[in-house]
């Protein structure tokens, strides 16, 4: 048939298949590749984008709670100008929930707006004070305390396994802060801003489980009540703290690129949750898991090439510690977790061993 220049019409058809399977197959993994690569330079950007507000010596703005509550401001208007324009388009090309104040509603998110504003306060106050490249080990115990809230409030309990993890990580943190005091570069309120930071981030996941009911189930209009909430709560707390003084004697306040800068944190700090959900979303809450590993680790490198810095042996190995203890802790959770998936569910009408 093939000499004959008749050709199979069942060939053609595979073959058809076949490359519809491998286009297929190639746009999947494109898109997983960019949005993985998107959630990395968004992630370490905001990163250096904030370290640079917190603690530039050339900036000299001591003001963290204002930097915090201005990024909140910013997420609430990215909120509010996305929720109008969905209004006005087609859900093909914007679909973003309607957004309005509820005062109910915003009372319900309460609780966890407190739990979020030590988070992102916390967070920023430790990079304040530690280097961005040891701000990964800084903050490396939110695994830990979620193991051990997970007992406290859910009473769930953890496998030995991943307690092995946990103890991996725990030591990497120890020698971090070991290997920082040795390096004279040592922060104790940086320290205590991040052990601070991981117990809030572990909240944050527990209360924003209680909480998404009040609000349809919808992460965008937690988002808006959460930060809205943050930005009154600022304002007493600014007024404490003197940021307000430091801003009034602050040189660059009227400066285009100092707001410029400002907003462009904002800006990246809406988008990094956007493209955490769509990592998960492309991927898994295991994979992004991982990739965020990976993304800390990189991070860490970046940070002592663009810093200049010059490390010991055993302070990458309390990072190896700290990034192989979470990769291990996810892989050995996936596996639990696919091992439950597995396990056949026995049927109601099922006998049992007597023939009862």
């Amino acid at each position: 048939m093939a000499l004959s220049g008749i050709s199979d019409p069942l060939l053609q058809e595979e073959e058809g298949e076949s490359g519809s399977r491998q286009s297929s197959f190639l746009l999947r993994a494109v898109q997983i590749a960019t949005v993985v690569s998107l959630y990395w330079f968004i992630s370490i950007t905001m990163v250096f984008l904030n370290k640079y507000l917190l603690g530039s010596p050339t900036l000299r703005l001591d003001a963290p709670l204002f930097v915090t509550f201005y990024q909140c401001l910013i997420t609430v208007l990215i909120c509010k100008l996305l929720s109008l324009l969905a209004s006005f388009c087609p859900p093909s090309y914007l679909d973003f929930p309607s957004i309005r104040m509820d005062l109910k509603v915003s009372r319900s998110v309460l609780p966890l707006s407190v739990v979020f504003i030590g988070m992102i306060t916390f967070n920023n106050l430790c990079l304040k004070y530690v280097g961005v490249a040891f701000y990964n080990v800084g903050r490396s115990l939110t695994t830990v305390f979620n193991v051990l809230l997970s007992y406290l409030l859910l009473k769930q309990t953890t496998s030995l396994y991943a307690l092995l993890t946990c103890g991996v990580i725990i030591g990497g943190f120890w020698l971090g802060i070991d290997q920082e005091g040795a390096e004279g570069t040592l922060s104790w309120a940086g320290i205590v801003f991040g052990i601070l930071a991981s117990l809030c981030v572990s909240l944050n996941a527990i209360y924003t489980k209680k909480v998404l009911p009040a609000v349809d189930g919808s992460i965008w209009r937690l988002t808006f009540y959460n930060n809205i909430n943050a930005c009154v709560l600022f304002l007493p707390f600014m007024l404490l703290s003197g940021d307000f003084q430091t801003l009034y004697h602050f040189d660059k306040l009227g400066n285009l690129y100092f707001w410029g800068m400002m907003t462009l944190s904002g800006l990246f700090g809406f988008a990094i949750g956007y493209v955490t959900g769509l990592q998960i979303k492309f991927t898994s809450p295991l994979t992004h898991n991982v990739s965020g590993t990976a993304k800390a680790c990189a991070q860490t490198v970046l940070a002592v090439c663009y810093y200049e810095e010059t490390k010991s042996f055993l302070w990458w190995t309390s990072n190896m510690m700290v990034l192989g203890g979470s990769f291990a802790y996810t892989w050995v959770k996936g596996l639990e977790m696919k091992k439950i998936q597995e396990e056949p569910v026995p049927k109601a009408n099922e006998k049992n061993e007597t023939g009862v």
